[in-house]
């Protein structure tokens, strides 16, 4: 006996969702964060699936190393371009300074209205140690073959010229993030520049009126609205374990390797964190 083939419909559209969540950063002060590395198979995965009708992007980050964050930036929509699939972005807690970085790979930008946006402009700390050292009785020793070796180095005292150097850095960075927001945002930005890019973050009802974002909503539902109430919602993000999220652990790398080097990161990141209020 044949049995009859039921008819099926049109399949359901589906939205790969990229979650994008912790501190970006490959290296250094920010390893164990989002790198390029650590979110480029879950990126690329997302984009392969069939019957892709978009990709949104799940938010929360508080920010982190620039570069990484114009790499995953770069990667996202580079891969919109490849496929002609639109890209709808979503600020959950935060997408403040790098985290509004990838906000910006969006062709369309949402959040809820409590939501932390913003934060356009660059940051880098460090400690002081030289007068610690002198107080213990340590002799730092330090041969260097170039006048800028020892740039910021934090066991000496504070340099002027170093500051100065510094201060030019991070202008060349905060101009590259200024001309990504204008061209991303072209049109919609409201409001004077030197308020927009002073640095300062608002909440997700005022970065609307400033034009920062599209509109307010979250994932589920915007995406239900533009694609209907059978849109399949499928999730890419990494596997890192809980314990290495915390500690800043690279792959291959035990607990008891690095464990100082990942405790500081685990206080920068938690400092990170509470600037926002969370």
């Amino acid at each position: 006996m044949v049995w009859p083939i039921p008819f099926l419909g049109r399949a359901a559209p589906t939205v790969a969702v990229i979650r994008l969540h912790g501190m970006i950063g490959g290296g250094g002060r920010f390893r164990g964060g989002l790198s390029l590395a650590s979110v480029a198979g879950q990126v690329e995965a997302a984009f392969r699936q069939k019957g892709l009708r978009a990709v949104a992007l799940d938010i929360n980050s508080p920010g982190g190393a620039p570069v990484q964050s114009a790499l995953i930036y770069r990667r996202i929509r580079a891969l919109a371009a490849e496929k002609t699939v639109p890209v709808f972005a979503f600020a959950q807690d935060v997408a403040a300074s790098g985290g509004y970085w990838l906000l910006c790979a969006g062709d369309e930008i949402f959040a809820d209205e409590n939501s932390i946006v913003g934060s356009i402009g660059v940051v880098s700390g460090g400690f002081g140690l030289a007068g610690l050292i002198a107080r213990l009785g340590i002799e730092r020793r330090l041969h260097t073959s170039g006048g800028s070796k020892a740039f910021l180095d934090p066991f000496l005292p504070e340099k002027a010229e170093d500051v100065a150097r510094l201060k030019a850095l991070q202008n060349d960075i905060h101009d590259s993030f200024k001309t990504l927001v204008r061209e991303r945002r072209a049109g919609k930005l409201k409001g004077d520049e030197a308020v927009l890019f002073s640095g300062e973050f608002w909440t997700g009802r005022r970065a609307l009126d400033l034009g920062l974002i599209d509109g307010l909503g979250d994932l589920r539902s915007v995406m239900r609205a533009r694609f209907g109430d059978k849109v399949r919602l499928r999730t890419f993000a990494g596997e890192q374990g809980w314990l290495r999220r915390r500690l800043g652990l690279r792959a291959g790398e035990s607990p008891a390797q690095g464990l100082g080097e990942a405790m500081l990161a685990a206080v920068e990141s938690r400092m990170l964190w509470d600037r926002y209020g969370l």
